[in-house]
């Protein structure tokens, strides 16, 4: 028992609750590489460290922010390898910014869309739901009215 009193190390799940993200991602992520197995406790335990939960705190809050799991992945190569030029992560930036522009577009299209079909449906008489249709079709955002 003396590996839990030293109290160094967390528990997977005790690192899940301090982060406020679920197991099962700690376990992904670590999976996928963006999460340093932990070393164990003699008694095999895992025994994860500061290190460890900064890195945590990193991966989730850029997947917040919309970056790909590669994205994330050349951040933190950034960070281990540190002597690497602040132009690398600002083209990593540079690229999502272009990604979120792009998703920003469609969304305001979307809106628009949405917008003019609720204007459309407003009574609800129409036999055929114009959302339903436009959902149906092969054409993006394009409203079926």
């Amino acid at each position: 028992m003396r590996d839990h009193a030293v109290g160094k190390g967390l528990q997977r799940a005790e690192l899940a609750r301090r982060t406020g993200c679920n197991l099962e991602t700690v376990r992904y992520y670590e999976k996928v590489g963006l999460l340093p197995e932990p070393p164990r406790t003699v008694a095999g335990y895992r025994n994860y460290g500061t290190a460890h939960e900064r890195r945590l705190r990193f991966v989730l809050r850029a997947r917040e922010l919309g970056f790909s799991l590669d994205e994330i992945r050349e951040l933190l190569r950034l960070v281990d390898e540190r002597d690497q030029p602040c132009a690398e992560a600002s083209a990593i930036a540079a690229g999502h910014l272009d990604d979120v522009r792009a998703k920003i577009a469609d969304l305001k299209r979307m809106e628009r869309v949405l917008k003019d079909m609720v204007a459309h449906c407003a009574d609800g008489t129409l036999p055929e739901c114009p959302l339903i249709e436009t959902l149906f079709s092969e054409n993006r955002l394009t409203p079926v009215i």
